[in-house]
Formats: C-alpha cells, structure tokens, sequence
C-alpha cells in the first residue's frame, strides 16, 4: 500500500506542474501518509481500511492551486508572488494581505511583522522567524515552513493545512481557531503555548511536543497522537477524552 500512497499523492499533484515548495512538500506529505497508514494498521486497521482513511484524511490539493491561481490576478499593493527573498529583513512591516504565494523566502526575518490576511501557499518559508508576528487569516497551505520559528506569535483563523512543519517552533503562541489538518509536525514545538479551538486532524505528531501547554477544543482526529508529548499540559475534558480514546499518553497532565 505504500506504493499506492506514493502514486495517489504524486497523481494529486500532478496537475498543477512545478512550484518551489514542491519537491520538499510533497516528500513530506508522503512520509506524514505512510507515518499514519502504518499507525492505523498497528492498531488492527485491515490494509483497505488504512488505506481509505489515510486518503480520506489528506482532504484536496486543489483547494490549495486554485487559491494561487487567483490571487495571480490580483492587484495587492504587497505581491511577491514566484519571487526569491531569501534571507530578507521585514521585520515589523506591515504586509497586510501580502502575497507571497510561490516564493522562495528561506530563511526571511518577518519577526513583529503584520501578516494578517497574507497568502504563502505552497511557498518556500523553512527557516523563516516570525516572533511575536500577527497572522490572523493568513494561508500557508501546502507549503514547506520548516525549520521556522513562530514563538510568541499571535495566530487566528490561520490555515496551515497540508504544509510540512517539521522542527517548526511554535513555543509560547496563541493559537485560535487555526487548522493544521493533513500537516507534518514532527518534531515541532508547542511548549507554553496556548491553543484553543484548533484542528491537527489527519497529521504526523511524532514526538511534537505540547509541554506545558493550554488546549481548550483542540481536534486529532486520524492524528498520531500516541507518539507526541503532553506533559504537564492543561486541557479541557472534551480534548482529553479524545487524546485518551487515541492511546495518547496523559499521565502528567491536568483537566480543567
């Protein structure tokens, strides 16, 4: 079934040609869906069944493309669209609703900057800082971040959905209302940090860690959840009934 993992992610990608997050995403993706086809198979899931829920769990690349393809056309004052920023100081600028969709910024200094309503669909952005940094209804779908540092940063209705994460740090954050669904997070940081109505379904937690972090209706559904790290978190009954039913390890936590 490996084998047809690969060949259902690479078919889904297809349509849509080259893009400078592509090669690293895409890699990742794959891995993150054969990390939970095997999860679910170790827990007594038949091969179809792992199959089809891994799948399912994906959701559509499509919503990503599409979004890119408009904001083509678009008149934004801030466009840096397919084009290279390595290394780039915009730190504390104001780069509401900015596009950087396709673009390679590596390694980009966005530390106290305005990101609100800003797209970086299936961009390049590991390595990038963004402390202390403002994303409300920001877009990151499909994109490769990782290696990124997102501490203390005030985060709201933002989309990571389908992104590689992996060693991303995320200490301290307030996160609300934001969606990492079908993402790889292993490896990533969430100590401190607060999170409330938030969605990791259908993505790979090996060892993330939520040390000493606050979850009020937080969603893992289809998520690895029994190979991250939760001690001394605090959550809500609802989230931990589901962490629990998930065979996450809870045993140094608290229930508010």
């Amino acid at each position: 079934m490996e084998k047809e993992l690969e060949k259902f992610i690479n078919g889904a990608f297809k349509p849509y040609g080259d893009f400078p997050a592509r090669t690293d995403v895409v890699r990742e993706l794959l891995t993150n869906l054969q990390d939970k086809y095997k999860d679910l198979v170790s827990q007594g899931v038949s091969d179809k069944d792992a199959y089809k829920q891994t799948v399912d769990s994906f959701g559509d690349v499509s919503e990503i493309m599409d979004e890119m393809k408009q904001d083509s056309t678009s008149t934004s004052v801030h466009s840096f669209k397919g084009i290279a920023l390595e290394e780039a100081d915009l730190s504390q600028a104001d780069l509401t609703g900015a596009q950087f969709n396709g673009s390679a910024i590596q390694k980009t200094n966005f530390n106290h900057a305005d990101l609100n309503g800003a797209t970086l669909n299936g961009a390049a952005v590991s390595d990038a800082t963004f402390v202390s940094a403002k994303l409300t209804d920001t877009i990151f779908k499909g994109s490769d971040v990782q290696n990124a540092d997102f501490d203390a940063a005030k985060i709201t209705r933002t989309l990571f959905k389908s992104s590689s994460l992996k060693s991303t740090s995320f200490k301290n954050a307030n996160i609300d209302d934001t969606n990492f669904k079908g993402s790889d997070l292993t490896d990533t940081t969430f100590e401190g940090s607060t999170i409330s109505n938030t969605v990791f379904d259908g993505s790979g937690l090996a060892r993330t860690v939520f040390t000493g972090a606050t979850l009020k209706n937080v969603s893992f559904h289809y998520s690895e959840v029994k190979h991250a790290i939760f001690d001394g978190a605090t959550m809500d009954k609802v989230t931990y009934a589901l962490l629990k039913g998930s065979k996450a390890n809870l045993d140094d936590i608290t229930i508010v």
